[in-house]
């Protein structure tokens, strides 16, 4: 079950976009930068430290941008890029904690609620009686889907009035 919240109907009425068969519609959004900051081709260029040549490849569909210089063409006309859904929910992107690294410096999965100075039970090694370390995750889906629907809940307690509270699941206290 997805636990993000649900878009209102008016929401799913309307689709940000329309699907398209180009994996990046490159050509329309320079053009419409363009248009929004009243730039030539080589004053856009000029703004972004690009060739003039890139920006007409480009609107021509000759040349698909990189992410960096989309983002420095379109900087230009104070436009910044976002990643959303169909409905116009835009995801934020992750934080970067440094005490979210294992022992040898490596990200733990991006999925995975982490879990810092976990108690006893907590640790799926636990079992074997190994060594508990300074941080771990949830690896039971389930269970941290529970979870993340029990905390949704209790944050948005005010829309949820008259809804009973999701169930407590182990290790849930």
């Amino acid at each position: 079950m997805d636990d993000s919240p649900s878009p209102s109907s008016a929401q799913r009425k309307v689709l940000l976009s329309q699907p398209s068969d180009t994996p990046w519609p490159a050509v329309g959004i320079i053009r419409a930068v363009r248009r929004h900051a009243d730039l030539s081709q080589r004053e856009l260029a000029r703004w972004a430290s690009v060739h003039h040549a890139t920006i007409g490849r480009i609107e021509a569909g000759r040349t698909v941008p990189s992410i960096d210089l989309l983002r420095r063409i379109i900087g230009v006309a104070g436009f910044r890029l976002a990643v959303v859904d169909e409905f116009g929910w835009v995801l934020r992107p992750m934080r970067d904690w440094d005490d979210t690294r294992d022992g040898a410096e490596r990200r733990y999965p991006s999925h995975l609620d982490t879990i810092l100075d976990p108690e006893p039970g907590e640790w799926w090694a636990d079992i074997y009686g190994l060594a508990r370390p300074p941080e771990t995750f949830y690896r039971n889906r389930e269970v941290r889907d529970a979870m993340r629907r029990r905390s949704q809940w209790e944050v948005r307690v005010a829309q949820h009035r008259g809804d009973s509270p999701p169930p407590r699941v182990w290790p849930y206290r």
